[in-house]
């Protein structure tokens, strides 16, 4: 069953001659409808005038690349699919055939980010020999594909499977099977299945990378759910800075065809949010807000700064506004409470999200729902008093929103290979609460070979702007958060924390064997697979070993 919403994709392909582009590419046309871009066109439309030579066609795109370092292809595909769809959003797909050196891919990737899929194609010496033989085209062909590997940038090509997300060795296969996997990249083949629901929580103690995490799957779902207050930011990439979430799901500005909703158990904090509203513009016919969720006022954030400062709380009024929440029953809590209906700039988005919840699942969409913080924070399952005001896990998250449990398809629990905890050392006594094994930024610099002013810049929150503790792996947190949530899989975050040659690998086997050990001692533990690594900050940060 193939997905029926269109969305942009485009498909970048390389691989020598005869390793079979050509043929994928019409392939992905007649089957899907793709639009197909060939850069010889590209290099035929600009001057001065080629031959439609091979030698000639392969000097003049050389000539282009040392004028631009590939940026030519980049433009040209921009063009085409600015022509085509003059005046709307881009949508479809676009197969581009075919990059021939890194910047041509790069340069493409700036362009359209993560609708970027490179997909590579080689094939033995021998049988790529016997194809260019027996090739018939318009183009005039070299005498023989020895003279063809002559060329200095067609040897290279190999080089482009480091880069790609796919590789296919297309002499091993017919090409319906290369489509085959092709599609399965693309995401074409549906993962929408009855139930619905698939959860994100963090394992940790926040600050696992979940908002990124987010920001990639994100485009594969109808909504998107945020549980949870401004005290946790959750951050996406993006350039020329991050994107940051306190309110809004983290997938917001990834997925824009998705509609975001906030539940009942949700604290908001109405200045902040219409901010974020406005900062990342959005709609109101896009996003709603339950009429019961929490207020924060400024009241609530004046308490927790004389009350909770000794704990590590952000100190955003969240914990002093659901106490109120609970408190104000009697109608007696000062100030009184207000909930979402009752403050007149939220009203445009006010709805009530279990009806729409509620029609989504009647009409098959799938749904992500995105925790905040992390487990060990739980107000229940932490280590009281160093916790946070709610419940963490998935089970608190699916309350907040008014969702089933039987909804629930998925369980991502978000890991991050060095936890951390946060404290200011600038004010006596402070600490966030008891970590297991701590190390310093010095110690892992010396292990994972990245120079500690970086980590430590890396390593500052998101909401406070404080300095985090950091920590060795801790096996027996994992253990009782994968006990608290179920997770059905693990998504492991800092890989390159471990090595920082971990940055380079854009697919699982490119991981260092360390790393490798790693994830395999993680699966034992959880007895569920890492489905998602991210490596390192960046459009191409997340190895997607999914089977669903």
């Amino acid at each position: 069953m193939i997905r029926s919403e269109s969305s942009l994709r485009i498909v970048v392909l390389s691989g020598p001659v005869s390793a079979g582009k050509s043929t994928l590419a019409k392939l992905l046309q007649d089957r899907y409808g793709a639009n197909v871009v060939r850069t010889r066109d590209i290099i035929k439309e600009r001057p001065p005038r080629v031959k439609n030579e091979r030698r000639a066609l392969q000097r003049a795109g050389e000539r282009l690349d040392r004028a631009d370092n590939g940026a030519w292809v980049r433009e040209g595909v921009v063009r085409i699919i600015e022509t085509a769809q003059a005046g709307t959003t881009p949508t479809g797909m676009f197969v581009v055939d075919s990059v021939r050196i890194p910047a041509q891919i790069e340069a493409i990737r700036q362009a359209y980010g993560p609708a970027v899929h490179h997909v590579h194609l080689y094939a033995e010496d021998s049988e790529l020999g016997q194809r260019y033989a027996q090739r018939a085209n318009r183009t005039r062909e070299l005498p023989a594909y020895q003279e063809l590997r002559k060329n200095k940038t067609e040897r290279g090509v190999v080089e482009l499977a480091n880069l790609a997300d796919l590789v296919v060795a297309t002499d091993r296969c017919l090409p319906e099977a290369v489509l085959v996997r092709a599609t399965a990249l693309l995401g074409l083949y549906s993962r929408n299945r009855t139930p619905l629901v698939d959860v994100l929580v963090g394992g940790q103690y926040g600050s696992e990378g979940k908002g990124n995490i987010v920001g990639y799957i994100a485009p594969e779902y109808d909504f998107l759910v945020r549980v949870g207050g401004p005290n946790a930011g959750h951050q996406v990439y993006r350039e020329p800075r991050p994107e940051v979430y306190h309110h809004l799901p983290s997938g917001t500005g990834r997925a824009p065809n998705a509609k975001l909703l906030i539940g009942a158990g949700a604290v908001l904090y109405p200045k902040g949010l219409l901010a974020e509203i406005a900062e990342h513009g959005v709609s109101a016919d896009r996003f709603s807000i339950h009429p019961r969720a929490m207020i924060i006022e400024e009241a609530d954030r004046d308490c927790e700064a004389l009350m909770l400062a000794s704990i590590g709380s952000t100190l955003q009024g969240v914990g002093a506004a659901s106490a109120r929440k609970i408190m104000g029953r009697g109608g007696k809590c000062n100030p009184p409470v207000r909930l979402a209906k009752d403050v007149s700039d939220l009203r445009p988005y006010i709805r009530d999200t279990h009806d729409i919840l509620e029609g989504a699942f009647a009409q098959g969409r799938s749904v992500l729902l995105e925790g905040t913080q992390g487990t060990t924070l739980s107000l229940h399952h932490g280590e009281y008093p160093h916790v946070t005001s709610r419940d963490t896990t998935v089970a608190g998250c699916l309350a907040d929103a008014g969702i089933a449990v039987t909804r629930v398809r998925r369980v991502i629990m978000v890991c991050r290979t060095y936890p951390i905890r946060v404290a200011d050392p600038a004010i006596e006594g402070e600490t966030s609460g008891p970590m297991a094994s701590p190390i310093t930024y010095e110690e892992l610099s010396r292990r994972s070979g990245i120079d500690a002013e970086p980590l430590m810049k890396i390593e500052t929150t998101t909401t406070t702007k404080k300095q985090r503790r950091i920590a060795n792996f801790d096996w027996d947190q994992l253990r009782r958060s994968t006990f608290l949530n179920g997770p059905t899989d693990i998504a492991l975050t800092f890989v390159d924390y471990l090595d920082n040659r971990n940055q380079g690998a854009y697919r699982f086997e490119q991981l260092t064997p360390e790393t490798l050990r790693f994830i395999e001692e993680v699966e034992r533990v959880t007895g569920v697979p890492v489905s998602l690594i991210s490596t390192k900050f960046s459009w191409r940060n997340v190895i997607d070993r999914r089977t669903w």
